[in-house]
């Protein structure tokens, strides 16, 4: 049985793209497609997505916000922010909303396939451009105390879990993962399960997050 996935685009041309590529995979379906986040907020609560590819900038009601209010009611729905913008801000804004992964328009079709792959499978895929800031953004000053933290922290990780960890930090899906160190990606998904479970967090932003120290 496909994956229901729902599009939020004003876009026309972008709108039809991401239909098509949904539409030209076999493992997903599209359930439905908005154009505005008013229309947003009426039909996905009824049509029950499992993945929506959320735009940001939608004219009216922004995606932000839509994701912000159909959280709190349908917890159980995935956003994936698909944006031209990658500014600080709004990357934060929207996964302080609720969003599970943030990847830009320019993300080609096979990569963007696999990113609500990984983020059905707990994951929260983001283009390398805003992993880089997520992690910038957690970094701090070397201080003695931070740096204790994150040794301690390191500690706690396997040799390659912290490998595996560093490259999470770096935007890379499983599968680029599972390839540059010529493992499966089971055994990739295995070892962020340890990863997760270890420093006691529930998705990548939360544990570059620990890794820092914050």
């Amino acid at each position: 049985m496909s994956i229901a996935v729902a599009i939020v685009e004003d876009n026309h041309d972008i709108r039809l793209a991401l239909e098509q590529i949904i539409e030209s995979s076999e493992e997903y379906s599209l359930a439905v497609s908005c154009i505005s986040g008013e229309e947003a907020v009426l039909k996905l609560p009824i049509f029950q997505p499992k993945v929506v590819l959320m735009d940001i900038g939608l004219g009216g009601m922004s995606g932000i916000e839509v994701v912000r209010q159909l959280k709190v009611t349908n917890p159980e729905i995935l956003f994936m922010m698909c944006t031209i913008y990658d500014d600080d801000v709004k990357i934060f804004e929207a996964l302080s909303a609720g969003a599970s992964g943030y990847v830009l328009k320019k993300t080609p079709p096979q990569k963007l396939l696999e990113a609500i792959r990984e983020l059905i499978e707990g994951g929260a895929p983001m283009s390398s451009q805003i992993a880089s800031k997520v992690v910038a953004a957690f970094q701090t000053k070397p201080g003695a105390s931070s740096v204790g933290a994150v040794e301690s922290v390191l500690d706690v990780l396997s040799k390659r879990e912290k490998e595996i960890l560093e490259m999470l930090a770096t935007g890379l899906l499983y599968k680029e993962i599972a390839d540059k160190l010529s493992i499966s990606s089971e055994t990739v998904r295995k070892h962020v399960y340890h990863v997760y479970e270890k420093l006691h967090v529930g998705n990548r932003i939360e544990a570059v997050n620990k890794f820092y120290g914050r």
